[in-house]
């Protein structure tokens, strides 16, 4: 399925899940418990980003001073953001989704899942550090061997 079938199909159902829910919970506890509810977690989601959020960052900036790679911290910092941003969305079906990526076993199987997935390729400047061996049908050239056209 391409990618903007599946944003169309994300962006339609997700409201309907949305609209079924405030309906079965209002139906059930009432309009006002209803409507605090999403304000609380509106609430709350401001309150994960602001302190979560920074608490990421600071072991972040840790894992860079070490000279490491901060991949893990940075996936966490963004499903922590996108939970963040879920919690803020009116809604409970989005508010189930960011509490459960607040759940640090929920981010370490995402996380796993992704890396199985992904491969990141940073790219890194001539000269800088041990690049490894190269291949032997790599030819080095000098600045006077070559010209821009």
């Amino acid at each position: 399925m391409p990618v903007g079938r599946l944003l169309f199909a994300v962006f339609m159902i997700i409201p309907l899940i949305e609209i079924a829910f405030f309906v079965v919970i209002g139906n059930a506890i009432g309009l006002w418990p209803t409507l605090a509810g999403v304000l609380v977690t509106a609430v709350a989601g401001s309150l994960v980003l602001r302190y979560q959020g920074l608490a990421l960052l600071n072991e972040i900036r840790g894992t860079v001073a070490r000279g490491a790679l901060p991949a893990r911290a940075l996936a966490d910092a963004m499903m922590v953001g996108v939970a963040g941003i879920l919690l803020l969305t009116p809604g409970y079906f989005t508010d189930i989704l960011g509490i459960l990526l607040l759940i640090p076993p929920v981010r370490t199987a995402i996380y796993a899942f992704l890396k199985s997935r992904i491969q990141v390729i940073a790219p890194v400047p001539p000269g800088y550090g041990n690049q490894g061996p190269r291949p032997d049908d790599t030819i080095d050239l000098d600045e006077s061997d070559w010209r821009r056209r």
